[in-house]
């Protein structure tokens, strides 16, 4: 909801100008007291609060007020920063001149500092007036209504991670199942299209994944590969989804290619294969004829599986076959809504007759099933909860399908913890089928303000808390896992966008251009800017948005504007062309309040020369093409969070004697010759992120120059990359040491560097979960694991490691929570252990241009586990060979083995 965020907004303004070590502003001692007592005081009450017109389409009129008044309090202190801040050049001028001019100039110069401040306070004590009105307005209401809600925690809110996981399985018929499946493997020889039909939610895309990962299916073509198309869809980057997932590149180097090339590679790559390509969300038929001619006729029996819900749009795909989804019957949706619930717990009895209430006015929807179980999941499992919840189901079975649906969705919305709703309605600040980077995400959450600390935990670890409770509740899916587990991208499904959009637009939350807006676009705060918005719409309307404090454009480049001058976010990072370095200079200069700034740049110069003015960046993303050397301003802004160079590497200077302590700093990342001097570590205590680059000669004449020894006292740090080029002449890495809690480590050593001295320190890590090797020297050719070393390890990857020949261990188990290995390669080695095999954990195997005898060896590995498991063996191995025209006899004697368990393909 508008009215908290802006609240919480608020709070994390005052508190960063009171813990700020040069605050470009004071505020009255008693004002701040007073601020703080109202924000704290509405905060608690918007916990409460149930909005009387909260199913209508018009925005609550005392939430409003207080959103208003927030931000209305927000305008007068920012202002008052920017004003400052702007004339902070002349001030210095004046003060130059303060001691040699005349008598009456310098009493003139302290008037006006007077009159500045007295201004200030009488308009903080203006909006604190409003705030007094607003809160005995909000006290009447507490006292005149009985609210009944269901509460936030602790009162009754319950943690899902304290009841069993919901499966998190569609409920499908085995005659649907089978019948697609039949059909996709049918003798059919020609290339053919099975479209699957249905309104949104109702699990179109569900059931193609489902079909999609059943191994009977990966087993029978040679290729599949997955894209999601949307309204909005764009053919290269269709193209590059399907090529990479076809040839196993990444998407990186795939990038800069044409739509042309991409779809030639896709046609040369899938001819002479059986190949299954599935269009997820397809809108047009513009959209399949734009790319369809990439996908070869090549009598293979070939399959492409669509998803739509345009029923009218299957007839033109295919007109002999489709399948239109059903809703699910009342014994589907009961079983359906007990496992999102209680997962495989038993449903209690005294609740059972409400559940099969709320299960059958769900009408068989699984998207409203799974979102209104996500609910119940996380609220007190009682008979008064569960009876407000049937309560507003019940009222809405006279409602059409597709409004009968927002509704129930709008209902979870409503029924939100106050702390959780902003947070979802950002979401749709993305494109549609956006697949959303978490940490994009949660470094937006934190510079929009929406977060505040609670008992320590830093606001990047409360983001990614609030978003697990997204996902657990339903309402945001996940979209990509992480090497060891953790959740690297989410999505959000159309309908739940829809929600989004819908209230963000009454609640006036944000604002998108080209669109209608109920409390129009003068006071709008945070502007999204879509893919294909014209030029002349954007230009138009963000000429009268003088409030604006964030600007979000994933795709395309900004316009040029002059009057944001109180703009906190620019998110404008998604494109390969932006250069115009005086644009970005002028911009830059112009925005003394940005927190977060991700832009391509052709050179840092255009940002550093007014890095110093920037009084409150929290976030720096930049793309350049050019090596840069920050100011050293930099050791003088604590209240940094991120920073992330791109492309080109960014060189920090010394720190002095004077620099403060950046206690916030968490991520440090693109940084060239990084020098981990004492005076460096301890500015920065907190770094839990930290990727350097080491290149050049400097340093070869003192052993210990970049004092990497002293990373071992950055004792928050969790994630480590260090690079070494090959022009690199320093030996510092030999007394390289690691802090006890790191949990991710990647070394690459484009020279010499023998390993085996350094594995020993790393296998003795407790907490490592993921441990990537590049490049680098065994110089005995052989990797020996001890007995209890990489304890943790969950994921282990070797890339290019030529001189390692021999893979062996002392014990009959090694890494005991290991779950996946990568191999990529590795020309030199002859084996990997046996022992592998029986790894408990373990759940994949993929190797990339490894040699003939490491292929057969991971083979024996999987037959061996198969003789003592059978079908229940729990890891597979994919096997990608080169293609070398000279060896194809080899090539076809290893793909001969593919099976069971074990998959080989050409990379």
């Amino acid at each position: 909801m508008a009215a908290y965020a802006a609240l919480v907004s608020l709070m994390n303004i005052i508190d960063a100008i009171e813990h700020h070590h040069s605050p470009p502003i004071s505020l009255h001692k008693h004002q701040i007291q007073s601020l703080t007592e109202n924000v704290t005081f509405l905060q608690e009450f918007l916990k409460d609060y149930k909005s009387p017109v909260s199913d209508t389409d018009e925005a609550d009129p005392l939430e409003m007020r207080i959103a208003d008044a927030a931000y209305a309090t927000e305008d007068v202190i920012e202002s008052h920063i920017v004003d400052k801040i702007h004339l902070s050049r002349s001030k210095l001028r004046r003060f130059f001149n303060f001691f040699r001019g005349p008598k009456d100039q310098r009493n003139a110069s302290s008037k006006k500092d007077d009159d500045e401040a007295v201004k200030l306070y009488r308009a903080v004590q203006n909006v604190i007036e409003e705030m007094n009105r607003i809160k005995e307005v909000a006290m009447e209401t507490k006292t005149e209504k009985v609210v009944v809600v269901v509460r936030d925690q602790p009162l009754g809110f319950v943690s899902s991670s304290s009841r069993k996981k919901s499966s998190g399985m569609m409920v499908f018929s085995d005659d649907v199942l089978h019948g697609i499946m039949e059909k996709l493997m049918s003798n059919e020889s020609g290339r053919q299209v099975i479209p699957i039909t249905g309104m949104g939610g109702i699990g179109k895309t569900a059931l193609a994944q489902t079909v999609y990962q059943k191994k009977t299916i990966t087993d029978h073509f040679h290729i599949c590969a997955w894209a999601t198309i949307s309204e909005q869809y764009n053919t290269r980057e269709i193209l590059c989804e399907l090529v990479s997932q076809a040839t196993k590149k990444d998407k990186e180097t795939l990038s800069e290619r044409s739509e042309e090339e991409l779809g030639s590679e896709l046609r040369k790559y899938l001819w002479g294969k059986r190949f299954l390509i599935v269009m997820d969300d397809m809108w047009n038929i513009e959209s399949w004829e734009s790319i369809q001619h990439y996908f070869p006729d090549n009598g293979k029996h070939s399959r492409i599986m669509v998803t739509t819900r345009i029923s009218q749009l299957s007839s033109r795909l295919n007109n002999q076959y489709s399948h239109q989804m059903e809703f699910l019957d009342e014994s589907s949706s009961w079983v359906l809504f007990s496992k999102t619930v209680f997962g495989e717990e038993p449903f209690p009895l005294e609740l059972e007759k409400i559940g099969k209430e709320i299960a059958y006015n769900c009408r068989g929807l699984p998207l409203s099933i799974v979102v209104v179980g996500g609910l119940l999941k996380n609220i007190e499992s009682t008979q008064k909860s569960w009876e407000s919840i049937r309560n507003n189901l019940t009222s809405r079975v006279n409602l059409d399908n597709n409004k009968h649906c927002l509704k129930l969705l709008k209902m979870s919305y409503n029924h939100l913890p106050v702390y959780l709703k902003p947070c979802f309605l950002y979401m749709g600040v993305f494109e549609e089928d956006d697949a959303i980077r978490v940490s994009t995400l949660v470094k937006l959450w934190v510079c929009e303000g929406f977060l505040k600390p609670v008992d320590g935990q830093s606001l990047e670890m409360m983001g990614k808390v609030l978003l697990k409770d997204l996902v657990d509740r339903n309402l945001v899916l996940v979209d990509e896992l992480g090497s060891t587990g953790n959740i690297k991208r989410v999505k959000v499904h159309d309908l739940l966008r829809d929600i989004c959009l819908n209230q963000g637009k009454k609640e006036g939350f944000y604002h998108v251009i080209g669109e209608s807006s109920p409390r129009g676009i003068n006071s709008q705060r945070r502007v999204v800017i879509r893919r294909k918005t014209s030029k002349v719409k954007v230009l138009y309307e963000l000429q009268s948005m003088s409030h604006a404090r964030s600007i979000i454009r994933e795709h395309g480049k900004l316009p040029k504007g002059h009057n944001f001058r109180l703009l906190r976010t620019i998110h404008a990072y998604k494109f390969r062309y932006y250069n115009d370095e005086s644009y970005v200079n002028s911009r830059v200069s112009g925005y003394v309040n940005l927190r977060h700034l991700a832009v391509e740049i052709a050179r840092m110069s255009s940002i550093f020369s007014s890095f110093g003015h920037l009084w409150n960046l929290q976030t720096l993303i930049v793309s350049c093409e050019s090596e840069s050397t920050a100011p050293t301003e930099i050791w003088k802004m604590p209240q940094l969070r991120h920073i992330a160079m791109k492309g080109r590497r960014l060189i920090l200077p010394d720190p002095s004697t004077d620099d403060v302590v950046m206690e916030n700093l968490m991520v440090l990342t693109g940084v060239l010759n990084f020098k981990c001097d004492e005076e460096v570590v301890k500015r920065i205590p907190n770094i839990n992120k930290l990727e350097i680059m080491y290149s050049g000669r400097k340093g070869m004449e003192h052993d210990d120059y970049y004092c990497l020894a002293n990373i071992e006292c950055l004792s928050n740090l969790e994630y480590l990359h260090i690079s070494l080029w090959l022009d690199f002449r320093g030996s510092d890495l030999y007394k390289l040491m690691f802090p006890q809690n790191l949990k991710s480590l990647t070394l690459s050593v484009n020279g010499g560097f023998e390993w085996e001295m350094m594995l020993e320190k790393i296998g003795s890590l407790p907490l490592l979960e993921k441990f990537k090797l590049w490049l680098g020297c065994f110089g005995t050719g052989k990797w020996e694991i001890c007995e209890g070393q990489f304890p943790s390890l969950k994921y282990l990857g070797l890339f290019s490691c030529a001189s390692l020949k021999h893979w062996t261990t002392e014990e009959d188990s090694i890494f005991p929570h290991l779950e996946k290995l990568y191999l990529f390669n590795l020309e030199g080695l002859e084996n990997i252990p046996h022992e592998i095999g029986c790894i408990p954990t373990l759940q994949s195997i993929q190797m990339v241009d490894c040699r003939e005898s490491v292929v057969k060896c991971a083979k024996e590995i999987v037959e061996e586990q198969m003789d003592l498991d059978g079908d229940d063996l729990s890891f597979n191995v994919s096997v990608w060979l080169p293609l070398f025209k000279n060896e194809e006899a080899v090539l076809r004697e290893l793909q001969s083995l593919s099976g069971p368990n074990f998959e080989v393909a050409y990379s």
